[in-house]
């Protein structure tokens, strides 16, 4: 069964239509990467399926259970966790609390700010092991503030990982990113254990192609070609318009 299934997912604004009967799956354990040119619709493809803009038509099912349209809070409760292309952090708190505080609605009910996180060892057990995921444990005491905008973004990753969820989103989570950070980035997602799914965007090639088992390529808000990634890379339209030299 695919954890992630699209049917005929369409968006428009007016007269712009931006994702245009887009169908995709993602399968148990896949790394399904999103390519394509700007203005191609993936960010707002993902913002479906994370819930932060509702589709205009078609189904988004999780599993068997539709969710087409549901809040992101009910869709993360369900299974999803995303990043964005921005930190999104709590940068006078420490990298633990940061964690904790997305691990905490998973393992410890609902936040309680009077009473002390020490008293949920659970919670900090959780946040602990996405720390360590992300390879980001030595600095689990360190105010946000004071880490690199690499680590920054792992500990976007690590917050995702906390709610522990079945589906993993990632929005370009190289962007802005040096060579030596990229490649850290590249070896942190391909390490994550293979009971998660990922559906990524990327425009870093050497980002998309050390890691997808399978690509999909937007255009203009339509699918273009899916296909595994020598697929891809042999297809003479997709080269035409995005992997060749005009991109």
């Amino acid at each position: 069964m695919s954890v992630l299934r699209i049917t005929d997912l369409t968006r428009s604004f007016g007269s712009l239509v931006v994702t245009s009967r887009v169908n995709l799956s993602v399968e148990q354990g896949e790394r399904h990467v999103i390519i394509g040119p700007n203005g191609a619709g993936k960010t707002s493809l993902v913002n479906q399926i994370g819930g932060q803009l509702k589709p205009s038509a078609g189904g988004i099912f999780l599993g068997e259970e539709e969710i087409t349209g549901l809040p992101p809070a009910e869709i993360c409760r369900r299974g999803i966790a995303r990043t964005f292309q921005r930190n999104n952090l709590f940068r006078e708190l420490s990298v633990l609390e940061n964690v904790r505080l997305a691990a905490q609605p998973r393992r410890g009910g609902a936040l309680n700010f009077t009473v002390p996180a020490s008293r949920f060892a659970a919670v900090t057990e959780a946040a602990l092991h996405a720390l360590a995921l992300v390879g980001l444990c030595s600095v689990a005491d360190q105010t946000v503030r004071n880490l690199s905008y690499g680590e920054q973004r792992q500990l976007e990753i690590a917050i995702a990982l906390a709610s522990e969820p079945r589906l993993l989103l990632l929005d370009e989570p190289t962007s802005g990113m040096a060579p030596a950070e990229t490649a850290r980035m590249i070896a942190l997602i391909a390490g994550l254990p293979r009971s998660l799914a990922i559906l990524m965007i990327e425009h870093d090639m050497q980002v998309v192609f050390s890691l997808a088992d399978r690509i999909t390529v937007l255009y203009y808000g339509e699918v273009l070609a899916t296909g595994m990634p020598e697929e891809i890379a042999a297809n003479a339209r997709v080269r035409d318009v995005y992997l060749g030299t005009r991109h």
